[in-house]
């Protein structure tokens, strides 16, 4: 392939892509909100037809919700077969007031360095992304009239507000979805000048815990000394989850957690992040969890269990002096390497039921779970991505890890059985979900640089 004139129309070609953009960005494609249900679907037909043009197979799927984009090409055999997820549905644009200019009316904006940067809602989440693969698809189709593999390209509409036509639509096209691997854009660099390929994401699980007493609320005076108080049943139970060095005390909570690859750990210590960088942009300096780790394993590659809420008693204005009948607590734990959520839940559930005094009881209700996600070290797709990165970009490629997790690419894997690459150009500060989203324009312009020397690599 001539990837030199692929990169060329992708420069001369970059204001058009830029109007191609600005025509998505224009519909107010709210997922959450029903006043909205007429542009969902009016975008996912804008993206069908630009697909079609460039000669893929390009559908509008019903769904429960709202539709889904699916659009297919023909490659050669011998090559890989790519399935692209992107999402084409926003946040609301809550509280209006704090935009400068309207949230639907995209611009291009510049700062006082003269760097520029497109201002829209979705322009980073996830539409901005999303056409930085169409308008590299779109540069090869001209220079070259065919793809180099088979693409499949797949466009949700509800990924801000749950995804729930999720689970019925991978049921019924599992077998359409099948690729090689799935190429997975909603993701971010590690700085203004440094790609990013994200090697890991952590798991999740989600308890709220509630520890009841006495029938009702009690007077401390008449009661205090004598009742079991909840509240303190709680905090004995929070208070024994970690020991002094931050590690969680569960039995074997650490199983199916591993070391990092060696590499991967000289890769993360080459960013040069402190623990006091990290921390000081909210105002803290020492790192909590476990001794003697870096603050990138402690936020990529460690599981962590955290008490999100606590609740019992009377905590309004002034003061009531009662014990409560009954204290909750929210907890959650992120998930490393392959630790098992069921048992983790039930080796929490244990913990609590034997620190329960007799006559209190305790109950539980779990909102979710799902293990982690690690792309392997030595996949050989994941090392074109990260020598090409490089290439385009002139310096090393972060191979980073995240903190959060991406429940879709949970399901790619567990049931379509595909590795995801995590490849994203959105930055830090680019305001997703907040008023005055931005998607810096030199984003935009060398992300579709990017994924036309992958896919030509390929």
């Amino acid at each position: 392939m001539d990837i030199d004139s692929i990169l060329n129309r992708v420069d001369t070609d970059l204001d058009a892509s830029l109007d191609r953009l600005f025509e998505l960005l224009k519909i107010p494609s709210i997922s959450t909100d029903p006043a909205y249900t007429a542009d969902c679907r009016r975008t996912a037909e804008h993206l069908a037809a630009d697909l079609a043009t460039l000669g893929l197979h390009a559908e509008v799927r019903n769904t429960i919700g709202h539709p889904i984009v699916l659009a297919k090409s023909d490659g050669p055999d011998n090559r890989p077969h790519i399935l692209f997820y992107g999402h084409y549905d926003v946040q609301p644009v809550d509280p209006l007031e704090l935009w400068e200019t309207d949230p639907f009316a995209p611009r291009v904006a510049e700062r006082p360095d003269g760097s520029k940067m497109i201002v829209a809602r979705g322009a980073a989440d996830d539409k901005g992304q999303v056409m930085t693969f169409v308008e590299a698809l779109r540069a090869i189709k001209a220079v070259e009239g065919e793809l180099p593999v088979k693409v499949t390209i797949m466009l949700e509409g509800e990924e801000e507000s749950g995804s729930p036509s999720l689970p019925g639509f991978f049921a019924e096209a599992k077998d359409e979805l099948q690729a090689d691997a799935v190429f997975v854009c909603d993701t971010g660099m590690w700085d203004r000048d440094t790609p990013a390929i994200t090697m890991s994401l952590r798991g999740n699980i989600t308890i709220t815990m509630t520890v009841r007493a006495a029938d009702r609320d009690l007077h401390s005076g008449y009661f205090g000394g004598a009742a079991r108080n909840p509240n303190s049943v709680v905090a004995k139970i929070l208070a024994g989850l970690h020991d002094d060095a931050g590690r969680v005390t569960l039995p074997g909570f650490y199983d199916g957690v591993h070391e990092v690859d060696p590499r991967t750990l000289a890769n993360w210590d080459s960013l040069g992040m402190t623990a006091g960088e990290f921390l000081g942009t909210v105002g803290l300096s020492k790192p909590a969890g476990e001794e003697g780790r870096s603050i990138l394993e402690l936020v990529w590659s460690r599981p962590t269990c955290e008490v999100n809420g606590m609740s019992g008693g009377y905590s309004g204005a002034g003061f009531k002096t009662v014990i409560p009948a009954e204290a909750q607590a929210k907890v959650s734990f992120r998930l490393v390497g392959t630790q098992d959520p069921a048992k983790i839940i039930e080796a929490f559930k244990a913990y609590a039921r034997e620190m329960v005094p007799a006559d209190c009881s305790v109950e539980f209700e779990t909102h979710g779970s799902g293990p982690a996600i690690q792309v392997p070290a030595d996949w050989p797709m994941l090392k074109t991505a990260q020598k090409v990165l490089a290439e385009e970009w002139q310096t090393q490629t972060a191979m980073i890890g995240v903190g959060g997790s991406i429940p879709i690419v949970h399901d790619f894997k567990t049931v379509l059985g595909m590795d995801a690459l995590l490849i994203g150009f959105g930055l830090e500060d680019d305001r997703v979900h907040s008023p005055n989203e931005k998607y810096d324009l030199k984003s935009f312009h060398k992300g579709i640089r990017s994924w036309a020397r992958l896919l030509a690599a390929l």
